[in-house]
């Protein structure tokens, strides 16, 4: 069988010799390992098609468990952002979070276009990397089903206070007046106090339509904070870390 897709490479490991094992994210089989036969080759049209950060036309044939690319044509290519080691860190995150919370053998389009558009914006510097690093996590962790609950206070149903509490570890808001209510062994629940500029962009994150998505500006030290803030969120969500994440706060803080 023979499946006719585009997708982006989020990762490649080098087989035998010659040989690549890729990581594709596609729109209609969302996340495919396919071998690349000779794509090491300096005279193989797979060279630059099949490496990481590389949005493709794709030609897979499928044999029994094994995807085996038989032709690659490149559409768009990231690898100016090769230049740049922290934006490079970053792009190599997103592509980590997307084989990790992408479906494999379901549609997964909207995955794929959030890291396109975030590779897009990356490599031409139209966003600040902290604004696109929470972006990519709030709404990627949506999308795999791990949506927070950012409409109001769980308590009182209050929309918007002058400081509201979010809880990492459920994933819900109190306003800091319901939150003083509770005993105190519930309020020694993991959270963090959001003002009201924060808290309007980390709802944006997940409920703006995607035409805006990226359309959000916030002061430094409250970009800051929110990506501490979503990065806890998806850390404590998912109960791992990253190495692509580490490697990206060494280049950001250089260390």
């Amino acid at each position: 069988m023979q499946i006719h897709t585009e997708g982006l490479v989020v990762r490649e490991s080098i087989v035998g010799e010659n040989d690549r094992l890729v990581t594709v994210l596609t729109r209609e089989q969302g996340v495919l390992r396919a071998f690349a036969r000779r794509a090491k080759q300096s005279r193989s049209r797979q060279l630059s098609s099949t490496q990481l950060l590389c949005y493709s036309r794709f030609t897979i044939y499928h044999a029994r468990d094994k995807y085996i690319i038989d032709d690659a044509q490149p559409i768009a290519v990231f690898f100016d952002l090769r230049k740049d080691l922290e934006r490079l860190s970053l792009a190599q995150y997103f592509c980590e979070l997307a084989c990790a919370l992408a479906p494999e053998q379901a549609a997964a389009g909207d995955f794929l276009r959030l890291v396109l558009n975030a590779l897009h914006f990356l490599s031409k510097g139209l966003r600040p990397n902290e604004l696109l690093k929470s972006v990519v996590e709030m709404r990627m962790l949506s999308l795999a089903g791990y949506m927070p609950n950012l409409v109001a206070c769980t308590q009182c149903g209050c929309y918007e206070a002058q400081e509201m509490l979010f809880l990492p570890l459920d994933g819900i808001l109190y306003c800091r007046a319901c939150w003083e209510q509770l005993p105190p062994k519930d309020r020694q629940t993991p959270s963090v106090a959001l003002g009201r500029g924060t808290l309007t962009a980390l709802r944006h994150t997940i409920y703006a339509d995607f035409e805006k998505l990226f359309s959000f500006q916030l002061p430094p030290p409250a970009l800051k904070h929110l990506g501490e803030v979503t990065e806890w969120y998806l850390l404590h969500t998912l109960s791992r870390t990253f190495s692509t994440l580490d490697f990206y706060h060494q280049m950001r803080d250089g260390l």
